[in-house]
């Protein structure tokens, strides 16, 4: 069975029908050489009875599978089947679209219950989970996995750590970030872009402009429009951070009348304040160190500093989405 109608956009795509031959025409030929072979994949079920195709790889699965997980499946299943349909050891081969290493990862998740268990997975598996996932209506392992993707990138900043980025569900790589954004933008996991693109900024410049190389020499790079987001919120973070009433703001406050030690606390707030302005780096999330009060703000100086750059993480985390020109918290919804 081979597609025979131009398809521009599968995703959330939910009418099988479109795998149908047009029956107005001469079925099409797929291109084929004597030097093309068909690989028969490691996903290989002697009972099986169909052969899903991607690309040159075959896998042959059972019907009755892909029809419990997938409605999609299920009314393909059901659908007139052409007479000169390609057949292998007897089975219907339903050819897709899609990268056999896609489909792989798709396969191995419906066989193998143990492989959504793990506590990591590489991140090509969870984008294959993903795309195909929405595209063919797998909603169990779509779930599972778009689970995953909102857990490293959460909605609160309680879950937030404030520390190195270091993912727990997904297998770290270079470009891990970048790479994330475009999954979640693609794929509309609208609630876990804020976090995903407050991460990308804290790359230097040149890296959300240039990208950032993997270790196969490929690049993960932003597309234009996360560039264009990244880059304005950067400059505008940077910049709020610094005001009152946000994350470090509190250096601004000379002339406390509750300071003990109004020269000394003052010299201190202007001396890291130079530092905070010299160098421009983003801090908006970032708690403060008690190595960077030092010993010369007093003891009400010094709480206040915590408490104002606590409350000031808690004003920016709950207008991040703005900076980024995105709806609010309680208005970004998954549209899966």
């Amino acid at each position: 069975m081979s597609f025979q109608r131009p398809i521009k956009n599968l995703d959330g795509l939910h009418d099988p029908s479109f795998l149908l031959p047009t029956m107005a025409s001469p079925p099409a030929k797929r291109p084929r050489t004597e030097n093309v072979l068909i690989t028969c994949s490691d996903i290989w079920y002697r009972d099986g009875s169909v052969v899903l195709q991607a690309g040159d790889t075959q896998f042959r699965v059972h019907w009755t599978v892909l029809e419990q997980n997938s409605p999609f499946f299920r009314a393909m299943q059901g659908l007139p089947q052409p007479p000169d349909q390609p057949t292998v050891e007897g089975c219907p081969v339903v050819e897709l679209p899609d990268d056999a290493e896609d489909v792989r990862y798709l396969l191995k998740a419906l066989y193998s219950p143990t492989f959504l268990m793990q506590k990591t997975l590489p991140f090509p598996a969870v984008a294959a989970l993903i795309r195909l996932g929405r595209k063919y209506d797998f909603r169990e392992i779509l779930d599972a996995t778009v689970e995953r993707v909102t857990f490293e990138n959460p909605t609160t900043l309680e879950e937030f750590p404030s520390g190195k980025y270091n993912p727990t569900r997904i297998d770290y790589h270079p470009g891990l970030v970048f790479d994330m954004i475009t999954l979640i933008r693609e794929n509309n996991i609208l609630s876990a872009l804020p976090c995903a693109y407050y991460r990308a900024i804290l790359f230097h410049s040149v890296n959300i402009i240039d990208g950032i190389p993997r270790e196969d020499g490929t690049l993960a790079a932003l597309a234009s429009i996360d560039q264009r987001r990244c880059g304005l919120a950067r400059e505008k973070l940077i910049k709020t951070q610094l005001k009152t009433g946000y994350t470090i703001g509190w250096l601004r406050d000379q002339g406390r009348a509750d300071c003990t030690n109004t020269s000394s606390c003052d010299a201190k707030r202007t001396e890291i304040l130079y530092h905070y302005l010299d160098i421009l780096n983003l801090w908006a999330l970032g708690r403060i160190a008690q190595a960077t009060m030092g010993k010369s703000l007093c003891e009400a100086c010094r709480k206040h500093a915590i408490e104002s750059n606590e409350s000031g993480r808690k004003k920016l985390w709950e207008e991040l989405p703005s900076f980024f020109e995105l709806p609010p918290w309680n208005e970004l919804k998954n549209d899966l």
